[in-house]
């Protein structure tokens, strides 16, 4: 029931049900040094990547050497990838294109924009909001990235700050010295885009709070806040991220966490989305396979690609979401299901994807040194969850299927699995 409410939560497949959870395979607690023979001839791909991006091919702005040698693999004498691969990350305060560049300058080779995808890509599915005037909140590119996702008639968080100065309050310092004159003539907000975690944490809490409760009118205020309240979209649920710092750093999912928090603890009601978008959601693991698919059949591919290999490293987003997908992956072949996107938004052609296999690296958020994350750290009863409030903690989704040093070692892994040469 916990893997079903982690579908339902993310609009992947609404109401479909599957038998008890495969136990997961593989090696806990230590990352085994490996080395593999090729034991068969090379053939037409029917294997695809899923590639995290920071912790498994970067550190900030570091790549990792492993990286470039699992890349001496997978990339043939002519510049190309011998098989399909796609870069899955839960970043979003950059472009597509400018993501595509950054990669290409690191791992010596062309990267493609369409084989990377953002935290927030999936949103192009979510057409019936595109026309709508929405508020956008995050850092970078933001307008830029709202359009290029479909969305015509956004509003910055600064632009509605200037419109309405009273409403932020925290810094002393960007106070208005003066009251001014309340507009009438802002027309109002439809909606709430969370593309990624902002700069000033106060000010987006307080705007898009007031926005909420104001149903879309901050300059106004109502006696009984809106409920349902205004149609929320929200990518990139990592709590953590890991960069250069030896310590994890806060992610977009802490902000979720706090906006949650501040809601509930203000309404007496949960704050609910009508899409969340980013890995560990099902939806992206959708748009990612159709992505591999259309990268073979460019290629000239014709075998069917029939396993997707995940590479990450954080259990809660890279594990459980590869996982997640598997048991969808499973319940769709035995139950015979129509795959669907979030609330039906979008239904993929047949699929002939029969699995997908996680692995975890050592080199990000997963220490193996430190304690399980499906095990309670020492004076505690329960294990932390640091997953979404809509995922249920599920300790058989955090096991990966096979944990090895890095993203190297990751790719021969799976080559010899595949009988491919090294």
């Amino acid at each position: 029931m916990a893997v079903l409410r982690s579908l339902v939560a993310v609009g992947a497949v609404p109401g479909l049900w599957w038998g008890a959870a495969r136990a997961a395979a593989g090696l806990r607690g230590r990352c085994p040094r490996r080395g593999y023979a090729a034991d068969s001839a090379q053939s037409a791909p029917t294997f695809g990547f899923l590639l995290d991006i920071d912790g498994v091919l970067v550190r900030g702005h570091r790549v990792i050497p492993a990286a470039l040698e699992a890349f001496r693999r997978l990339v043939n004498s002519h510049g190309q990838l011998r098989v399909p691969v796609v870069f899955v990350t839960n970043a979003g305060n950059i472009l597509q294109q400018s993501k595509a560049q950054e990669l290409s300058a690191l791992l010596g080779f062309k990267v493609e924009p369409d084989q990377v995808i953002l935290s927030h890509s999936p949103m192009k599915l979510f057409s019936q909001y595109h026309n709508k005037r929405m508020l956008v909140s995050g850092q970078g590119p933001l307008v830029e990235n709202a359009r290029v996702l479909g969305f015509e008639n956004v509003v910055t968080v600064d632009e509605l700050r200037m419109a309405f100065p009273v409403l932020d309050m925290v810094d002393l310092q960007r106070r208005p010295k003066t009251t001014p004159l309340l507009r009438n003539d802002f027309p109002a907000i439809e909606g709430v885009l969370l593309l990624g975690e902002p700069i000033r944490w106060e000010t987006s809490l307080q705007l898009i709070m007031d926005v909420l409760l104001s149903n879309g009118n901050p300059g106004t205020g109502l006696a009984t806040a809106p409920y349902p309240h205004l149609p929320v979209l929200a990518s990139n649920m990592d709590l953590l991220w890991m960069a250069e710092a030896r310590m994890p750093r806060f992610g977009h999912g802490t902000f979720l966490l706090c906006l949650e928090t501040i809601y509930r603890k203000m309404t007496g009601k949960e704050l609910r989305y009508e899409g969340l978008m980013g890995k560990p959601s099902v939806l992206t693991y959708q748009y990612a396979e159709d992505l591999i698919r259309q990268q073979a059949e460019r290629r000239g591919w014709v075998a069917p690609i029939r396993k997707l290999y995940a590479i990450g490293d954080n259990p809660m987003s890279d594990v459980y979401g590869a996982n997640l997908f598997h048991k969808y992956l499973q319940m769709v072949k035995h139950d015979g299901a129509e795959k669907q996107g979030a609330g039906g938004l979008w239904r993929q052609r047949p699929s002939a994807t029969q699995s997908c296999a996680s692995i975890l690296v050592c080199t990000g958020v997963y220490n193996p040194k430190g304690p399980e994350p499906t095990q309670p750290v020492q004076g505690a009863e329960e294990a932390p969850f640091h997953g979404h409030r809509d995922f249920s903690f599920s300790p058989g989704l955090m096991e990966a299927s096979h944990i090895v040093n890095d993203v190297n070692e990751a790719v021969q892994l799976v080559f010899h699995k595949e009988g491919w040469i090294l």
